[in-house]
């Protein structure tokens, strides 16, 4: 007993100065390895009466956890000391100094979609919208079944989604996920966006991507109408575009929205005679938007026979191929300094 006593005051002396993983290893072999003082004391029960065998183990026991707890405890702390003094080796300035600028190094720029992001940010918030973030990795219930999509709905083959191993957990394929969050946290009247990154399993082209970026919007409350929907996104193109832009409301099928609509606007790369872009039609695909489906409301926790409520979904990377002439919307996913450089200065 008097031995196990002092072992553990001798252990966490020595451990104090240590700051090396294999120096913590070998203090732990030293100790409780088969070697150490401890299987010593344990060898040597074979003599001792059963109660003393029954004392000797319970402190035995109790000392090998609290040395084993200290150990880990070390361990972690060692390992974090190791990774910050790796960051802090490795760390690169990136900031772009007068000095760099004399030897010749330019600055790059904003990236284009991060200019059209802030600058509806801006117009939505002169609007009274809000604006909403939500994570990039979502759970079947808000990227699907909240939204009215259950597991069995055809629609779910229309967005070719990028599942983990799991098979409930999945890359968000629209911004959409931020409209069940938004609803929960909120009580009617209410009106908000969110813009971000989404993610879909398509084959690349000069207007597709795998990797692409959306902006949401919902408005719900009293008495909310389609002529609500057409304001809002009239003054929303105006507003980027500086200018009166043709659109056209066709009807269009989304399962969270009823009725739902497609609105479109005339091609500004080809003004409407047919290009790569707007795939010869003339017309390209920016708006889908409708009225929020009472599932949907319920789903938020909102009562769809009081309130009711617009939502959109906006194509970000389209609208800003359509403000600056971008002929591929592959230009938009490159690493190419050159051309965020044609663009915003820091």
């Amino acid at each position: 007993m008097q031995v196990l006593e002092s072992l553990l005051n001798d252990f966490t002396k020595e451990l104090g100065p240590i700051n090396k993983t294999a120096d913590l290893l070998n203090l732990k072999a030293k100790y409780i390895g088969k070697q150490g003082p401890l299987a010593d004391v344990m060898k040597n029960l074979k003599d001792a009466t059963p109660e003393e065998k029954r004392t000797i183990g319970a402190k035995a026991n109790e000392l090998k956890q609290q040395i084993e707890a200290l150990f880990s405890q070390k361990m972690q702390e060692i390992e974090l000391a190791d990774i910050n003094a790796s960051l802090e080796k490795d760390k690169i300035d990136i900031s772009l100094t007068d000095s760099m600028l004399e030897k010749g190094l330019q600055a790059a720029g904003y990236h284009p979609v991060t200019i059209i992001q802030q600058e509806i940010e801006d117009i939505f918030i002169s609007m009274g919208f809000e604006v909403l973030d939500g994570p990039h990795i979502e759970d079947d219930y808000h990227n699907f079944e909240a939204l009215n999509i259950p597991a069995t709905h055809p629609a779910r083959d229309m967005q070719d989604t990028f599942w983990f191993a799991d098979k409930k957990h999945l890359l968000r394929t629209h911004t959409s996920t931020i409209q069940v969050r938004g609803m929960k946290e909120r009580k009617p009247p209410f009106r908000f966006v969110g813009p971000g990154k989404v993610f879909r399993c398509e084959r690349t082209d000069a207007s597709h991507e795998m990797v692409f970026h959306q902006l949401e919007g919902m408005m719900v409350g009293e008495n909310v109408s389609v002529g609500n929907l057409i304001y809002f996104m009239k003054t929303l193109l105006t507003e980027i575009f500086k200018k009166e832009v043709e659109v056209r409301l066709r009807p269009g099928f989304f399962p969270f929205v009823e009725p739902g609509f497609e609105l479109d606007i005339k091609c500004l790369i080809c003004g409407g005679k047919g290009c790569s872009v707007c795939k010869q039609v003339g017309w390209v695909e920016l708006l889908p938007c409708g009225m929020v489906h009472p599932n949907v409301l319920k789903a938020g926790g909102i009562d769809p026979e009081k309130y009711n409520g617009f939502a959109f979904g906006l194509g970000l990377d389209r609208l800003v191929m359509m403000r600056y002439g971008i002929d591929d919307i592959r230009h938009l996913h490159g690493a190419d300094l050159r051309f965020n450089s044609q663009f915003k200065s820091f």
